[in-house]
């Protein structure tokens, strides 16, 4: 791999990767959104620099009970071993702690591009056992069109003894290496799950018996850990299943994909389980028109077991994207698109957050006022509306542009996340290394 580019798959719905959009959008706000945006203070609380600190952060952050962020980034970092040198290293995995006024971050590990991986592009969540997990999108060892790897799940732990120094790398395990056949390769956006059981779930886009993807499961085994899969995609259902699963309290399997069925612009499937394996099921297909094309994000559930989810284009009249709902009978599921975004095909591409209110928070990755993105709300109203709020358009410039990943949110209310683009536009290019951003209320 030699350049961004090699990041991308052209199978996917979803963002443009690599590229600037210098077109602008018109932004639809309300006059109460406007209001409720003015309310809103924006903050950039670090500007990544391509070094120790990484650069292009694609995925969003994770909240620890004392309030730290972690998060990844799909390059930098200062080890590299000239596969991935388009801006300056293969990857890291950062911490962002809180001290006095400020923010500290500290680089947690490097990839090397070699069996450890290569950009990590999804989040990376903690376990039950309080280590960090996560995926990289390519690396592990031989294969792919590369030749040096088709993506790894990952595991990082601290340092066995008190870290006396300012940045003490973590330990890393590769739990699986893809190999691009039955196994799948590229697990790409998604977030990993666990069972009750402690078992790691997640999708790859492609790969797999019919090169559309698989839901593949890592179970520890004594010492080790082995790597199975669970369900292999592919014909006229869901195909590039690219960004993780979701469980309910029945162990059912709930996620989206970016292509399959009839009009081929993606569908929200159910997987459940029969006899040992697991029987698909289509709850619902993107038209391309009103309600959507190209769910590019997963799904989260509300409190009642309802579904939540956007698609990064379409909608009514907007092309944006939407957000949706998906309400379960007797009868199967049936969707409300709760939203359109005005936009261009850039919509959302990170799964929603939900707050205790029942409010739904997301970005977009090049809707917005001025064509780099923004960060949204959407408010559940008394009379059954739904209600969207513009809570930041992004410039491209020091405050970040084309955030991809999903919004954290903590107890009070304040808001974080990561944008892939901006900040010190001298660096990556002139486009700049990313960002991350808070919004406090």
């Amino acid at each position: 791999m030699t350049n961004q580019a090699n990041h991308s798959t052209p199978r996917l719905a979803g963002i443009p990767r690599g590229t600037a959009i210098a077109a602008a959008v018109v932004c639809l706000l309300t006059t109460v959104a406007l209001q409720s945006a003015q309310a809103q203070t924006y903050t950039v609380i670090h500007k990544f620099s391509n070094g120790g600190d990484g650069a292009t952060p694609e995925a969003g952050l994770t909240l620890d009970a004392g309030g730290n962020l972690y998060g990844t980034t799909g390059f930098g970092g200062y080890q590299s071993t000239g596969v991935c040198q388009a801006d300056g290293g293969c990857g890291v995995v950062f911490r962002l702690s809180h001290h006095g006024t400020g923010w500290t971050i500290t680089g947690l590990y490097q990839f090397l591009a070699g069996d450890d991986g290569d950009g990590p592009l999804s989040r990376v969540v903690f376990g039950p056992d309080g280590a960090l997990y996560g995926t990289t999108q390519s690396g592990g060892g031989n294969g792919c069109t590369d030749g040096y790897g088709c993506g790894t799940v990952y595991r990082l732990t601290p340092p066995a003894r008190l870290c006396t120094h300012f940045s003490c790398e973590w330990s890393e395990t590769v739990l699986h290496a893809f190999t691009a056949g039955a196994d799948g390769r590229l697990p790409y956006f998604g977030d990993l799950t666990f069972d009750t059981a402690g078992d790691i779930f997640g999708t790859t886009a492609l790969g797999g018996i019919h090169n559309d993807g698989t839901l593949y499961k890592v179970s520890r085994q004594g010492e080790g850990w082995t790597e199975s899969v669970a369900y292999t995609f592919g014909g006229a259902a869901a195909q590039y299943p690219a960004y993780g699963v979701v469980f309910d309290s029945a162990g059912n399997i709930y996620g989206t994909a970016g292509g399959g069925g009839p009009y081929d612009d993606g569908l929200v499937y159910e997987l459940q389980p029969f006899e040992g394996g697991w029987t698909e099921n289509t709850l619902f297909t993107f038209t391309g028109g009103a309600n959507g094309a190209g769910p590019g994000s997963g799904l989260i559930f509300d409190r009642m077991g309802n579904l939540y989810g956007a698609t990064v284009s379409g909608g009514p009249g907007t092309n944006g994207g939407t957000v949706y709902q998906l309400v379960p009978s007797a009868t199967g599921w049936t969707l409300t698109t709760l939203t359109g975004i005005v936009g261009g095909s850039g919509g959302p591409n990170g799964s929603l957050t939900m707050d205790a209110a029942g409010n739904l928070y997301g970005t977009t990755y090049s809707d917005g006022a001025h064509g780099y993105g923004s960060v949204f709300k959407v408010a559940p109203q008394t009379d059954g509306t739904w209600l969207l709020t513009d809570l930041y358009d992004f410039t491209g410039f020091d405050d970040g542009g084309w955030p991809i990943g999903n919004v954290t949110i903590d107890a009070s209310g304040n808001l974080w996340g990561t944008a892939s683009r901006g900040g010190d536009r001298t660096l990556c290019s002139h486009l700049g290394c990313g960002v991350i951003w808070e919004i406090t209320p």
